[in-house]
């Protein structure tokens, strides 16, 4: 994997996969993300108001998504695909806690498309090594709901330890739902 890392610019560069921060000229690319596989993720996403998905949302959430990565409080990635350049996920590494903890979570969406390639599990490769050996976190939690094989599948591909249950943990798709709690330690910090 190359990495190309500027003060503003973070790239990651994988066999068929870029991942990079949002730009405000991405706008249009993400909206239509998010309508395009709005049925697909919604039962594992929380309940999306109408305003979520204008136009206007999305630049506003982009400019966010910017200053929290820039205060080092999060980072999120567009998977987008080598070739084409079309985006076909997103992952992101939020609620970013340094001092003693040094830990995020992850979280990521695929479009319906592009599953079962094991592009997911690249980009995600991908990105956690950056998190690791650049950003020099420790540890990763990511947590799913338990009928979402996918996910349990890929975060175990990765090296993700299951660490508990946690009842009525989060609320998705309009419901407090039950969630396994994961989490991946730093091979290098161990």
């Amino acid at each position: 994997m190359d990495i190309v890392a500027e003060p503003q610019l973070i790239r990651l560069v994988t066999d068929r996969l870029i991942l990079r921060p949002p730009l405000g000229g991405d706008a249009a690319q993400i909206r239509a993300y998010h309508l395009d596989n709005r049925d697909h993720l919604q039962p594992w996403q929380p309940t999306r108001s109408p305003g979520f998905f204008d136009i206007e949302y999305v630049i506003r959430r982009i400019s966010f998504i910017e200053h929290e990565r820039l205060a080092g409080r999060c980072l999120h990635l567009l998977v987008c695909e080598r070739d084409s350049g079309q985006m076909i996920g997103e992952c992101n590494f939020s609620n970013i806690v340094l001092g003693v903890f040094q830990a995020c979570h992850l979280g990521y969406s695929l479009a319906q498309h592009a599953e079962g390639k094991g592009l997911m599990r690249e980009a995600l490769r991908g990105a956690i090594d950056h998190v690791f050996d650049d950003l020099e976190l420790h540890r990763i939690m990511a947590n799913h709901r338990p009928e979402n094989l996918r996910s349990a599948r890929v975060l175990e591909a990765l090296g993700f330890v299951r660490e508990g249950f946690a009842p009525s943990y989060l609320k998705i798709d309009g419901q407090w739902a039950d969630h396994v709690l994961t989490a991946l330690v730093n091979p290098a910090q161990r």
